[in-house]
């Protein structure tokens, strides 16, 4: 048995939130890591580190009402640029729309199903659920979209972990919430609930995808992040936050947007701005060359900015 004081330092450090969720898909990049890349093969090669964020601290409030959008990256990257980590793992749908100056995302593994899932219990589907129903959640992406279609329905803030939210919905907190499928299916969880059609609720952009961020000047780790970089992926979330750049999007605007590749090759992107009490949405769609996947999610912002005018999503 090696000694702890002979115990070689690891080649790459990955930090990532403590939750049980964010651990797994920080263990996914690892083993990918470890598969493409012979020099992180070796047991304790790669280590993953676990950071308490803003956003992990906070579960009396909603997180539009705290900062938006960077509460769950915020501390993980201060500890990148301080190189205590040399990369970052991310959900993607936790990432602002620009990193701060020496820092990028390099890679992405590929992308779950990005839709979400209604966990209420033996009901199946929104239009099920009975009349003045209360449904938890802290999104206001999920809020706006079940409001504009259930006015009726009560939305609760609703904080806490995969584990949490399911516990509190079994003991009757609420009577149903939505969670991400591709994060229940990492959790070996898919049988909790049923997948909404994009049709009833477009999922958050970057959802199901999980990012890779590392330093500029760090040649060495941008080198290893390459070789599992998913570029089907990559283009997908790029239409998507091209997206959202335009509209300036945060936790506090409730906008959706997915992107996905055709059987031929082509990209499909859907872009939505719904009112947060739900009274209007506006939809959009682009289809066109993958190559143009940016210019065409830059194109479908703008064109959603331009329909909403300026006060729709204030």
């Amino acid at each position: 048995m090696t000694s702890p004081l002979l115990r070689p330092s690891p080649l790459l450090r990955l930090g990532t939130r403590g939750s049980k969720l964010a651990l797994t898909q920080a263990g996914l990049v690892r083993d990918a890591l470890a598969a493409a890349v012979p020099a992180l093969s070796a047991p304790g090669a790669i280590e993953i580190v676990a950071i308490k964020t803003t956003g992990d601290a906070i579960q009396d409030r909603p997180l539009s009402e705290a900062g938006g959008k960077g509460l769950f990256v915020k501390e993980i990257e201060e500890a990148l640029l301080a190189r205590r980590i040399d990369a970052a793992v991310h959900s993607m749908k936790d990432m602002p729309t620009a990193q701060p100056p020496g820092l990028a995302i390099r890679a992405f593994l590929p992308r779950e199903d990005a839709r979400d899932v209604l966990i209420a219990g033996d009901v199946q589907r929104i239009a099920d659920l009975r009349q003045g129903a209360i449904v938890g959640t802290s999104a206001l992406r999920r809020r706006a979209q079940l409001l504009h279609r259930r006015p009726d329905l009560q939305i609760v803030n609703f904080r806490g972990n995969v584990e949490t939210r399911l516990a509190k919905r079994a003991a009757g907190t609420v009577e149903a919430t939505l969670l991400a499928l591709a994060g229940l299916k990492r959790l070996g969880m898919a049988h909790v609930g049923t997948p909404v059609p994009e049709d009833e609720m477009l999922p958050a952009v970057g959802q199901g995808a999980v990012c890779i961020e590392c330093r500029d000047d760090d040649a060495r780790t941008r080198g290893w992040l390459a070789a599992i970089d998913h570029a089907l992926t990559a283009t997908c979330v790029a239409a998507e936050h091209a997206m959202l750049a335009v509209l300036d999007g945060s936790c506090r605007t409730p906008i959706a947007g997915h992107a996905v590749l055709t059987v031929d090759g082509s990209l499909h992107l859907r872009g939505l701005i719904v009112k947060p009490d739900g009274s209007e949405a506006i939809a959009t769609e682009r289809r066109g060359a993958a190559g143009d996947a940016e210019a065409m999610g830059r194109d479908a912002g703008h064109e959603l900015k331009r329909r909403g005018g300026p006060v729709f999503l204030s």
